[in-house]
């Protein structure tokens, strides 16, 4: 059943203007289907209520005759009533046993026609099975399948059987038969119901083109957005919900543009007041005799140099000043590898793959996740591999990998692999934030798990989607 649910899901379409198609059309056929099963059944009780009403308005003419008319002139009366589909006879027993809801007006349009009220008249609506109804007349039971076969495409008949007492007080008891009308599927019919199909797809379909268009211009910009990307401000188009939903996405992107180039300014302006004191400071401990304090305190002040560039490129995060341009990743990654050298780094073959990206952040990016792999595992095994919508780079070492409980500790600032401070063996530990930092702002993850064979490995997945 869920299989079937399931599939049945794969065919519905996924997007907004198919699925508003699909809705509109099932609408349709289920009122017209309604509607021509209404309109079927009220013909089919239009006909039979003027068949019925014209057969009781002859059985009740011949009642006034037979009333009227001598005892040896009923057979003649009787006989020229008859008719292919209406029998009259006259007998002691009513025919008709008792009386149908149906037949309601056909016992008032015999009274009605008679002038007596209390005339027993008695009227009997049911249908009849095409196989029970005998052969015409002459016909031999031989001929009964070929009669069947005939017969087959046709509707069951319904059968009227009326019983009115004579004056005499015998009755005189008519039967008539006659076929429901079919379900009439002709071009004509069904033209309205074609032209009514047509009308609701292309209203859909402009429908979709209103509200869609702009959702999707809305989507791409939202991904550019979160990609870094800059982009004009989106149109406003299509229904007011939508132009209201577009207005306050624009408002937001300018916001946060605004805030980015104050926090850029700021970082700058930072970046200098540290700089310069601390430069000054160098250049004092350079002036002094080469001693034990003087030589630590020169180390000292060298890292704290190396911390606050560090800082201060984490907290840029992104160049987003650096336009976006198309580049190859498989050659860009190839780059790399060669700058490491030697063995302890090595690409696997992978086909071109251009992507739009800030290409210098991402080199930043993907330099500090390859030399961690050197650095802690002695080799980084780089591969790139494509899904639909992604490019996915993996970065595998051969070192001891990393307890679960640190695989997302890692990326927090100034958090190190191992426990020196030496920035010979770990720097500062914002290599991997630094990355993280980037790659999220391409719209991108990164995530880092252990290796059952052993080492740790890292997975990068970047969106391939258009980004002009």
């Amino acid at each position: 059943m869920s299989a079937r649910f399931s599939m049945l899901r794969k065919l519905f379409p996924q997007s907004l203007g198919g699925q508003l198609l699909i809705m509109l059309l099932l609408a349709l056929a289920i009122t017209q289907g309604l509607g021509l099963f209404l309109l079927t059944d009220e013909r089919n009780r239009a006909v039979r209520a003027a068949l019925g009403l014209e057969a009781a308005g002859r059985a009740a003419n011949v009642v006034l005759l037979l009333d009227g008319a001598p005892t040896d002139l009923r057979t003649s009366i009787l006989r020229a009533a008859d008719s292919p589909l209406v029998r009259f006879e006259v007998g002691p027993e009513p025919a008709a046993s008792h009386d149908s809801a149906e037949a309601d007006m056909v016992l008032r349009q015999i009274r009605q026609i008679l002038g007596e009220p209390e005339r027993e008249v008695r009227a009997d609506v049911h249908a009849l099975s095409l196989a029970s109804l005998p052969l015409p007349e002459g016909v031999p039971a031989s001929m009964r399948p070929m009669h069947e076969a005939m017969m087959a495409g046709r509707t069951d008949p319904i059968e009227l059987t009326l019983s009115i007492r004579l004056a005499a007080g015998d009755w005189l008891n008519v039967r008539t038969m006659f076929y429901r009308p079919a379900l009439q599927l002709t071009p004509q019919a069904l033209l309205p119901v074609v032209l009514m199909a047509v009308a609701v797809a292309l209203v859909a379909w402009w429908t979709a083109r209103r509200v869609v268009g702009p959702m999707r211009a809305l989507a791409v910009g939202a991904d550019r957005l979160g990609r870094g990307l800059d982009a004009d401000p989106l149109p406003m188009t299509g229904p007011s919900e939508v132009r209201e939903t577009t207005q306050a996405f624009n408002r937001m992107k300018a916001r946060l543009t605004r805030f980015v180039n104050e926090r850029t300014h700021m970082l700058a302006a930072l970046s200098h007041d540290l700089r310069s004191p601390l430069t000054a400071m160098r250049l004092r401990i350079e002036m002094l005799d080469e001693t034990e304090d003087s030589v630590r305190l020169k180390a000292l002040v060298e890292e704290m140099q190396a911390m606050v560039e560090a800082t201060l490129e984490f907290a840029r995060g992104v160049a987003r000043a650096e336009p976006a341009a198309e580049v190859d990743l498989a050659v860009l990654l190839a780059d790399l590898v060669n700058d490491v050298g030697g063995d302890r780094a090595n690409l696997a073959p992978s086909s071109p793959l251009p992507i739009t990206v800030r290409p210098h952040a991402l080199n930043r990016a993907l330099r500090n996740l390859i030399d961690n792999a050197v650095r802690y595992g002695g080799v980084a095994m780089v591969k790139l591999d494509r899904t639909p919508g992604l490019a996915i780079i993996t970065i595998a070492d051969k070192g001891q990998g990393l307890p679960e409980d640190q695989l997302e500790a890692i990326f927090e600032p100034f958090v190190r692999l191992e426990g020196s401070r030496s920035r010979d063996t770990g720097g500062v530990g914002l290599g991997l934030a630094i990355a993280r930092t980037i790659i999220q702002a391409h719209g991108g993850t990164v995530v880092l798990r252990n290796v059952l064979a052993g080492g740790l490995e890292a997975v990068v997945c970047l969106p391939l989607g258009d980004a002009h």
